[in-house]
């Protein structure tokens, strides 16, 4: 069983999503985004290499995967050129896996949450003033949590050198195992576990592993600066919480 970290984006989630918790089963279509137009890149651990054959999907490019996930592509069939591989392609992808519930319809992939954590993105204005927000590349934090919010909230923003800054927590990265699958985490996990990478039996990397361990596995393998802890802090005489 291969595991797969998934992002799950905060407004897929407040408009039509259902919280889940580790051990949850759950159903989801997946997209495979480039990277580097999710919150402006600079992403390490959380990337994941697709390979295998294209297929047309009620126009939707689907990958299914050599190890057995099953992917659609992004990119948009009406642009003036479409730049999505063909049918019958054989791809090697890397990206950033994400929940999408809108639009087209493609399979669904299955399988079990082994770990949840809540993704808090730094923003920065476009320019001094213009109260105009963009994602600053690498700047984020992940904190573990047993169960997705429903609703997501901002921090409130900050300034230094002029510069207004802000955090924002616009969804959490999903750990997820699927049945039949192998994966750059999977390998990673077995290699920290001292596991055979050779023929490794389907499901080695967590057999026997409680839920909590593997988390905890996850974050030692993790670049992902974690979040501080949150202490009070005074301003002009009053107690205001640190924002993460």
């Amino acid at each position: 069983m291969g595991l797969w970290h998934v992002f799950y984006a905060d407004w897929q989630m407040e408009c039509c999503g259902t919280p889940f918790s580790v051990g949850d089963e759950v159903s989801w279509p997946l997209l495979l985004l480039d990277a580097g137009e999710v919150f402006g890149g600079g992403w390490h651990d959380q990337l994941t290499k697709i390979t295998g054959p294209v297929e047309d999907v009620d126009g939707v490019r689907v990958v299914r995967e050599e190890t057995g996930l099953t992917v659609a592509l992004g990119g948009d069939p009406d642009d003036d050129e479409d730049r999505r591989p063909m049918p019958g392609d054989r791809i090697r992808s890397v990206g950033i896996l994400s929940v999408e519930r809108h639009g087209a319809r493609w399979p669904q992939v299955a399988g079990r949450v082994r770990a949840v954590q809540v993704l808090t993105q730094a923003y920065t204005e476009t320019a001094p003033g213009s109260r105009s927000w963009e994602p600053v590349a690498g700047q984020r934090r992940l904190r573990t949590v047993e169960r997705c919010p429903k609703w997501f909230t901002d921090a409130d923003a900050e300034r230094a050198d002029g510069q207004g800054r802000r955090w924002r927590k616009p969804g959490v990265v999903v750990t997820l195992e699927v049945p039949g699958t192998d994966s750059w985490l999977s390998y990673a996990v077995r290699e920290a576990r001292g596991i055979p990478q050779r023929d490794p039996e389907p499901g080695a990397e967590t057999q026997d592993l409680p839920e909590a361990a593997l988390m905890a596995l996850l974050e030692t393998l993790s670049t992902t600066t974690p979040p501080p802890d949150a202490r009070p802090k005074r301003r002009h005489g009053r107690t205001k919480a640190h924002h993460r």
